[in-house]
């Protein structure tokens, strides 16, 4: 679903639905719409979806890395005066989550991640020596998911397109580079704010050891497992990712 976005200074967002917001962060090659099931599911039961668009291609050069995009984050929180919300990330936009609540832990009622960076990944920037050649990018993004014919065309085209643009293949790599980085591996054990991890058990990108050890250094954390599913669980199944959603939610009366 295409996600009609207000244009308001250099935030471009949109809000769906009514009660404690849940904010959706997106990854590096994915974008809002990865997250439709989530968004319809939560925007009708008691929840208002928030989705920024974060500026992963947007910024200079020498912003374009996990910190600057979490200040950017910040800066959206203030100007909209969310208190008390729940960030959901997948993949860089775990990343991000997870940056963003070390700095503000007053803020964040809740943490989703799934399939995030931060500790290990393998794919983020590499792999695009090819790019020109649509089949290399197509198997790459077929990669991903665990069935690859979630890999929708409109998916390979996206992906196909952003890695042969220079300026955003560019940024792609500094992206990489920075996940590397900003590696939370000593963060994670003082952020104690409640956070949920969903996992596909088949996931290359952040395999699933990586789980685990989030897991393992998060102190309030429950870790939840997705069987043949990849780096997008909300992609993959997203009736079983919003079950576990709910009933962690609940589970922590958020």
């Amino acid at each position: 679903m295409k996600y009609g976005l207000k244009k308001e200074g250099k935030f471009n967002y949109t809000e769906i639905g009514e009660g404690r917001p849940i904010i959706i962060l997106h990854g590096l090659m994915g974008g809002l719409s990865n997250f439709d099931g989530v968004i319809k599911e939560f925007s009708v039961n008691g929840y208002k979806l928030v989705l920024p668009e974060l500026p992963v291609y947007t910024q200079t050069l020498i912003n374009t890395n996990v910190k600057s995009f979490s200040k950017y984050l910040k800066e959206f929180i203030n100007y909209r005066s969310y208190k008390d919300f729940v960030l959901l990330g997948n993949s860089l936009g775990g990343h991000i989550g997870l940056y963003y609540t070390k700095l503000n832990p007053e803020l964040v009622a809740g943490l989703i991640i799934t399939g995030s960076s931060g500790l290990y990944e393998s794919a983020m920037g590499g792999g695009y020596t090819k790019r020109s050649d649509y089949e290399v990018i197509k198997a790459k993004a077929q990669e991903v998911f665990y069935n690859p014919e979630v890999a929708t065309k409109e998916i390979v085209d996206d992906v196909y397109e952003t890695v042969n643009d220079k300026s955003k293949l560019i940024k792609i790599l500094a992206i990489a580079k920075s996940a590397i980085r900003h590696n939370m591996a000593k963060d994670l054990p003082k952020i104690k704010t409640p956070t949920c991890i969903i996992w596909g058990k088949n996931d290359i990108v952040t395999p699933p050891n990586v789980a685990d050890e989030f897991n393992n250094l998060l102190p309030n954390s429950n870790l939840f497992w997705i069987d043949k599913c990849g780096h997008a669980p909300m992609m993959e199944y997203p009736e079983h990712f919003n079950k576990i959603v709910q009933q962690w939610l609940k589970s922590r009366d958020l």
